[in-house]
């Protein structure tokens, strides 16, 4: 048995988050076809196929060493692949072909911004405007300063912004020979963390009202999931699932994609009858996501977020588990807590319930939506 669920056809997460006039997906400005890297022994990307769509932005989301930015890299033509193919508009540009960097019609935004220091803001902008004449560059510098908001600050110099200015420039810059794509490497790591929430929707809405479309790197859950219009979760050189934020988020296709995107508790249960019998309750089957009746019977492991369960004080064997961590938040509590079966998973409550540790609990399963689950390891 593989460790993916069992979809329905209701959770389709590869459909368009747009289409065109006609309700039609759009169409891909890039393809990968089984792409791999490899550095010496080790293949840093593994047979990876990914299209990336019209006008969408898209987020490789992975950790550290997962090969999103070797795949960056290879889209950019900054590393080119051992094997497979890469295709702008249907062109090869990697393969048995290999089209420079400075041909392939894509934009870069390094993480450190790469602007110029001896060069004023209107400048940097203008600096790939090789083949406009004064007047052409004069005004897609100006619309592009009118774009990221930045008029008036046309005459200064990168040492004179801000880290948030800094990066619209080098995001103006980028825009200004309207590439085919643009490829965004880590863009928001330099910042401080109430910079990098600002910023992230900023971009977007820049990305969007210039009608770009955009790759994006992060090993950021929260930026990915509050920005893109897919996301692609990689692990180990291979794309393990790609959709739509909310799709990848609450129909993870496999345990890694569960564990990565947010806390995850899995309690495992058995299978029979309708029902399936764990840790915490008995169930109805049929609130897991497209079970089978091949199934029945089998041992699963139920995934379960902090918001799926509640905690309440209890005493003595009526209790289910007890505290073992509790998470502070802000607006919220996020409790540890280890089940009879030695099982953990998370309760989150508001910031007034005030549980110690040790504190012996029932947990209660609180989710209104269907559960993802896995056939037990």
């Amino acid at each position: 048995m593989s460790n993916s669920t069992l979809r329905s056809p209701s959770t389709d997460d590869e459909s368009p988050t747009t289409t065109d006039e006609t309700g039609a997906e759009p169409d891909a400005v890039l393809e990968l076809d089984t792409v791999v890297k490899e550095y010496g022994h080790e293949t840093a990307v593994e047979s990876l196929s990914l299209d990336v769509r019209e006008g969408e932005l898209l987020t490789m989301l992975g950790p550290s060493g997962c090969g999103k930015t070797t795949t960056l890299r290879m889209m950019a033509g900054l590393e080119r692949p051992d094997d497979g193919e890469i295709r702008l508009r249907g062109e090869r540009i990697s393969g048995d072909e290999f089209v420079e960097p400075e041909n392939r019609d894509v934009g870069i935004v390094f993480q450190d911004f790469a602007l110029f220091p001896h060069l004023t803001v209107a400048e940097n902008i203008a600096f790939g405007l090789t083949e406009a004449d004064e007047m052409e560059t004069e005004e897609r510098v100006s619309e592009l300063l009118e774009l990221v908001g930045l008029e008036s600050h046309r005459d200064r110099t990168p040492d004179q912004l801000s880290g948030g200015q800094q990066q619209r420039v080098a995001l103006a810059r980028s825009l200004a020979p309207e590439p085919e794509i643009l490829l965004l490497d880590e863009p928001f790591s330099n910042l401080d963390v109430k910079l990098r929430v600002e910023m992230r929707e900023e971009v977007r809405a820049i990305l969007k009202e210039a009608g770009v479309t955009a790759v994006s790197v992060t090993h950021d859950q929260e930026e990915a999931l509050s920005i893109s219009d897919r996301v692609a979760v990689m692990n180990g050189g291979q794309i393990e699932q790609v959709g739509r934020p909310e799709m990848v988020f609450e129909h993870p296709e496999s345990r890694f994609v569960a564990s990565f995107l947010g806390q995850a508790g899995f309690v495992s249960g058995r299978l029979g009858d309708g029902r399936v019998d764990t840790a915490l309750r008995t169930f109805d089957a049929d609130q897991l996501e497209g079970l089978t009746e091949e199934y029945d019977g089998a041992v699963v492991d139920v995934l379960v977020r902090p918001d799926d369960l509640r905690a309440r004080a209890t005493e003595g064997d009526a209790a289910d588990g007890h505290i073992v961590h509790r998470q502070y938040t802000g607006p919220s509590f996020v409790y540890h807590v280890e089940l009879g079966s030695g099982e953990l998973v998370y309760c989150q409550h508001n910031h007034v319930k005030d549980f110690e540790i040790g504190q012996p609990v029932d947990v209660e399963l609180m989710a209104d939506h269907t559960l993802a689950w896995y056939p037990s390891e």
